[in-house]
């Protein structure tokens, strides 16, 4: 009788809650489903919105600078999550790189990339709203998107400042977060394991999983696409507008000027 009240009670320990099963398999699978069919929608019924609606012409000394702070911010911060994410702790220490010398060879470059991405995004938000016309053409869309990005970036440097062990124990995140991961993207989800990380964690991850629920109908759609025509679409012609100008460069052999008779 006693087992059976053991086996009974341990069972219900490693039950996982429903909140658990909301936050740590509902939702990943929703934003995941919700980002692929709202790529497809947007595709073929707003081709022509697929776009960031650039404003570089209205002004460009602070873009010239946040642009590629954040951009090469964000792709950095990408591939460290590739990298923490997607390879088991096993492999890395299989090729002799122990846990700790892999925290400590990380973790400053993703503060790094994690401070350059927020720091341009900052400066974009800035020239933004005070850039009058950069300011009018932004939509209530545009804001909300901001919000999202913003949380998930916020969180996720706090939590990798908040994990390093600098100020405190600190926490291996492949233990749990890792391990959660790729169990969802296996079709065996483990939401006990993203249930016992820290709360920072887990706030990062919903933070993420909102933004790619939304990131279909927003401007950052333009990620999944890439100008691949340009490498095979012929030349663009020019004409003048004066037959009889052709300016002070010597014409290059192959661009000489048609002559209709």
């Amino acid at each position: 009788m006693n087992v059976l009240l053991a086996a009974a009670a341990t069972t219900a320990v490693a039950e996982p809650s429903t909140l658990s099963l909301l936050l740590w398999v509902a939702l990943p699978y929703a934003a995941f489903a919700t980002l692929i069919v709202g790529l497809v929608w947007r595709y073929r019924y707003d081709k022509f919105g697929w776009t960031t609606r650039s404003s570089q012409s209205y002004e460009n000394k602070i873009m010239r600078i946040a642009s590629p702070l954040f951009h090469f911010g964000i792709i950095a911060v990408f591939f460290g999550h590739v990298l923490g994410l997607l390879i088991p702790d096993t492999w890395t220490e299989a090729i002799g790189l122990k846990e700790g010398t892999y925290h400590a060879l990380t973790l400053p470059l993703s503060l790094v990339a994690g401070a350059a991405a927020i720091i341009g995004f900052v400066m974009l938000i800035y020239r933004r709203r005070s850039t009058p016309q950069v300011f009018r053409r932004t939509t209530k869309n545009d804001k909300t998107m901001y919000v999202f990005l913003g949380a998930a970036m916020l969180l996720g440097v706090f939590g990798s400042w908040a994990a390093s062990g600098l100020f405190n124990d600190g926490h291996n995140y492949r233990e749990d977060v890792s391990v959660w991961f790729r169990s969802i993207l296996l079709f065996q989800p483990q939401p006990e394991a993203m249930a016992s990380a820290p709360i920072y964690f887990q706030l990062h991850v919903v933070a993420g999983f909102l933004l790619f629920a939304i990131w279909p109908f927003t401007r950052l759609v333009h990620v999944f696409s890439a100008p691949l025509q340009y490498l095979t679409r012929p030349y663009v012609v020019y004409r003048k507008r004066s037959p009889h100008r052709s300016g002070n460069r010597a014409t290059r052999r192959g661009w000489e000027p048609m002559r209709h008779d």
